[in-house]
């Protein structure tokens, strides 16, 4: 059972050795069974492939599951408040997957993302990520999406942990379930279910602005990373103040859409960034405009109004449908907090980090690569 051998290989679940359960088996894989914990009539599922770790309000559903097995329901803690925000959340990037489950996996689609992850970790090109990937054992992959990274670095010969809160965890299984050394787990990464310090690196890329509280975020996987190994994550930079209040002033009406209604809503900003980009135009400003945080230079249209005034995406290595879905991935989320690189570097601050970079990738987002110290000094 390479899953729970896996699993296994990075903790012991906060101090309490599981035990398997098979329900179900296809392929090597546990398709459907329990965890349990020793001595206690608590358990965790396995749901399609996926063990679920999720507890309180972001619990699935398992009467049928437990009726169908003969299992009695655990009695649950009562959820933080915090959880229940998050689940919010979760609404938008389970609907996102279940519906996009091959982003990144398009051939036109890794030359856009792989080329955008070279950039955030400061390489010369995406020639050089292989090479990246190869030099850490073990990763964990939090918020993977569709799973194409996780695949990549797995396809690198590494040991790859994918972690997802949203129903996103079953979309990357079923894109990495052929590699043995790819495991996926649902969990809050707030509760992730691994022992401190075992990862040689975390990646969390565009994911911890989406909680309800971003620094926490970043402590809680700061801690599985191991003395000398690296973290990298990526959260939404603040942006000037026309781009800021169109940003609030547009989730404000969207995010409380059902998922759907809020695609559609978001079509007629695809549309204008799709117009923009067909224009082709660039203008130049021989001033800054620092009230509006817009620098001097020539500026493509389409990129001037995106970056300083509304998100209106468009990248023609993606269809329609595609493009939609980032901009209704920006507008819907429940959480998407924006952070300036002072208020980021005063986290690692605190955290007693001293070797990290801030790689500008884009305008839009903050990407972060440090190195866990290997013995964290007293400050005062």
């Amino acid at each position: 059972m390479e899953q729970l051998e896996m699993l296994r290989g990075v903790g012991t679940f906060a101090g309490k050795p599981l035990e398997l359960t098979v329900f179900m088996e296809e392929q090597g894989h546990v398709v459907e069974g329990v965890l349990r914990v020793p001595c206690s009539d608590y358990w965790y599922p396995i749901l399609d492939g996926v063990p679920c770790f999720l507890r309180g309000v972001l619990r699935p559903d398992l009467e049928a599951f437990a009726a169908r097995n003969g299992l009695k329901l655990p009695v649950e803690d009562a959820a933080r408040p915090e959880a229940r925000d998050q689940a919010k959340t979760n609404e938008t990037f389970s609907d996102k997957w279940r519906r996009f489950k091959n982003y990144g996996l398009e051939p036109q689609h890794g030359e856009f993302l792989f080329d955008w992850y070279s950039k955030k970790f400061g390489l010369k090109d995406q020639s050089e990520l292989p090479g990246f990937y190869r030099q850490f054992n073990t990763v964990l992959e939090v918020g993977p999406g569709s799973g194409f990274n996780s695949r990549f670095i797995a396809e690198q010969g590494r040991r790859v942990f994918a972690l997802d809160i949203s129903d996103a965890a079953f979309t990357t299984f079923s894109n990495t379930k052929h590699l043995p050394n790819c495991t996926v787990v649902q969990a809050d990464l707030m509760d992730a279910p691994f022992d401190d310090g075992v990862f040689d690196f975390v990646i969390a890329d565009g994911v911890l602005h989406h909680t309800p509280d971003t620094r926490a975020a970043v402590n809680a996987l700061y801690s599985k990373v191991r003395p000398g190994g690296k973290f990298f994550f990526y959260v939404y930079r603040k942006m000037g103040a026309a781009r800021y209040f169109c940003d609030q002033h547009i989730r404000d009406a969207f995010k409380s859409l059902p998922a759907e209604d809020c695609y559609v809503a978001c079509e007629s900003i695809t549309e204008l960034g799709r117009e923009l980009s067909k224009l082709n135009a660039k203008i130049t400003l021989e001033k800054p405009i620092p009230v509006l945080g817009i620098p001097a230079g020539t500026h493509d249209v389409q990129r001037l109004i995106y970056y300083n005034f509304l998100k209106c995406f468009w990248n023609d290595a993606f269809d329609y449908e595609t493009n939609n879905m980032v901009n209704f991935d920006w507008y819907h989320p429940h959480n998407a907090w924006q952070h300036s690189e002072e208020e980021v570097a005063g986290w690692l601050r605190d955290l007693g980090v001293r070797d990290y970079v801030f790689n500008n990738s884009n305008p839009n987002g903050i990407s972060v690569l440090l190195t866990k110290p290997e013995a964290l000094c007293a400050f005062s």
